[in-house]
């Protein structure tokens, strides 16, 4: 589990750390580790099918690293965070834009990617080295909200736990879990 989070976290790291700015298309349902790329993106745009959430309360029964909290704490808010997290629900397009997480929404699904390319072109105008201290400022902002302490006990107590193992074979078996809260 804590493997996995380290892994985890670097990969996300390392695409927050891309020098030039990075945009998220999202089409559809963006949970899991496409919410996780998602949130790391510096823009987001979205077609009107998009859904946007952390359903692992309802689903695996795992929790999200300190990482992960703060990077989601820092597009959407700590009330918006707790609401997703605590309920498994989704947010569909229209809260995702009045929230701030999205850039933009376009009319129609095939409209996205070649917004998507134009928006990147566009900024690729801009001095990159403007964009990229930009990006390497806002990364420090955003990791003051990380705590000095490890969250390995609690990645610990959700991976290593029943539920999460119940979690898992209900997902793969497309069935709801059964939570025992051990």
């Amino acid at each position: 589990a804590l493997d996995y989070e380290e892994h985890s976290s670097h990969v996300m790291g390392t695409l927050e750390a891309v020098r030039v700015p990075v945009i998220a298309a999202i089409a559809g349902p963006c949970t899991g580790g496409g919410a996780a790329i998602a949130t790391c993106c510096d823009l987001r745009i979205a077609s009107p099918s998009a859904r946007f959430g952390v359903p692992i309360a309802r689903t695996l029964g795992n929790c999200l690293s300190q990482e992960n909290c703060a990077r989601l704490v820092a597009v959407l808010g700590l009330s918006r965070t707790k609401d997703l997290l605590l309920t498994g629900r989704l947010m569909d397009v229209a809260e995702l834009q009045a929230a701030g997480f999205l850039k933009e929404v376009v009319a129609s699904e095939d409209e996205l990617f070649p917004r998507v390319q134009a928006s990147a072109e566009s900024i690729a105008e801009n001095a990159p080295l403007t964009l990229e201290a930009s990006k390497r400022a806002l990364l420090r902002v955003r990791n003051r909200l990380l705590p000095a302490e490890s969250d390995a006990d609690l990645i610990e107590l959700c991976y290593q736990s029943a539920d999460f193992r119940e979690g898992i074979e209900a997902f793969l078996a497309k069935r709801k879990p059964v939570w025992q809260g051990r």
